[in-house]
């Protein structure tokens, strides 16, 4: 194997004590032979001091320090440019790895059965060590028009999302889409599809990248040999308004990127008129006045960036 196998790549903002955690744990759990290249922090304009004080760690570390929050797929590609090694793992602040968390995936993808997968992901757990369910389906227009009118909701058997929630996750397959949170990439796929689309600015960025793999003959597969923690939310917890309109932007830029152009603009028609009516009634059954002004403030942004995101989606 290469001296340089794999070089690893972390997007932070505002996640100081999840990020340190996270590289502890990267401390204890590899070992020289994984031989790990680089690994960048990319920290998209933090204010809590992430960047600061991580000189203590035993690692090869390399910080990226953007005076403005680039948002995650330009950050994601700013860490991996100028690799050398042979694959990229993009992980995210609030993961911690297990013992060979990431010993077990390389070896995987170095099998010569294996050259035609592009992407693998592991099995995640929660606090309580419960699976998440972490795969998804390419989605088709019908799964997002369910997710407006909260269909997949009321009625998940009849309108299922397209994330797999009815599968238990306790098997490794190749599927359509492993969430991004531990994104093991072949780097020539990744500088193949010129990295991430930066369009996105969050959420999408990586299911856009499946798809543009899968189109080129390169699977995702998941792999339940190895383990890693995830908490899930992270930093983006903490701007709930503005993460929902970073979503439904994300929703439209996809639908057109993907989708015909009359089954995109109906998309995003709904998304900016019909939703928005669905979400308040659901904040109304939900007797829940934040969750109202948070839809609120969400689709004010979305509605006043139009020109913006129209003008990029139709590149």
């Amino acid at each position: 194997m290469n001296r340089n196998l794999v070089d690893i790549i972390v997007v932070n903002w505002n996640s100081r004590d999840q990020l340190q955690e996270c590289l502890r744990s990267i401390e204890l759990s590899t070992k020289k032979e994984e031989n790990i290249g680089r690994i960048v922090i990319v920290d998209n304009a933090s204010v809590d001091g992430s960047a600061n004080d991580l000189q203590n760690f035993n690692l090869p570390l390399t910080i990226i320090r953007n005076k403005v929050n680039r948002g995650f797929a330009v950050a994601c590609n700013q860490g991996a440019a100028g690799s050398e090694a042979d694959y990229l793992l993009f992980l995210n602040p609030d993961t911690r790895l297990f013992e060979n968390s990431l010993a077990i995936p390389l070896a995987f993808m170095e099998r010569p059965e294996n050259q035609h997968i592009g992407i693998v992901g592991i099995q995640l757990v929660d606090d309580y060590g419960q699976i998440s369910r972490t795969c998804a389906r390419f989605p088709q227009p019908a799964h997002f028009f369910a997710k407006m009118l909260g269909l997949d909701r009321l009625f998940p058997r009849v309108f299922p999302s397209h994330f797999m929630h009815e599968w238990d996750h306790s098997d490794s397959r190749e599927v359509d889409h492993l969430i991004g949170a531990f994104f093991l990439v072949r780097r020539p796929l990744f500088e193949m599809l010129n990295g991430f689309d930066e369009r996105f600015f969050v959420y999408l960025e990586d299911l856009d990248f499946s798809l543009r793999a899968r189109q080129l003959g390169y699977s995702s597969f998941y792999l339940t040999e190895a383990q890693a923690y995830h908490k899930g939310g992270g930093s983006s917890e903490q701007i709930k308004a503005r993460r929902l309109f970073y979503s439904l932007r994300s929703r439209i830029l996809y639908g057109y990127k993907h989708f015909s152009w009359i089954a995109a603009t109906m998309l995003m028609l709904g998304t900016i008129i019909v939703e928005p009516l669905s979400r308040i009634v659901l904040g109304v059954a939900h007797r829940s006045g934040s969750e109202i002004v948070e839809t609120c403030r969400a689709y004010r942004m979305l509605w006043g960036s139009m020109p913006e995101w129209m003008k990029g989606a139709r590149r």
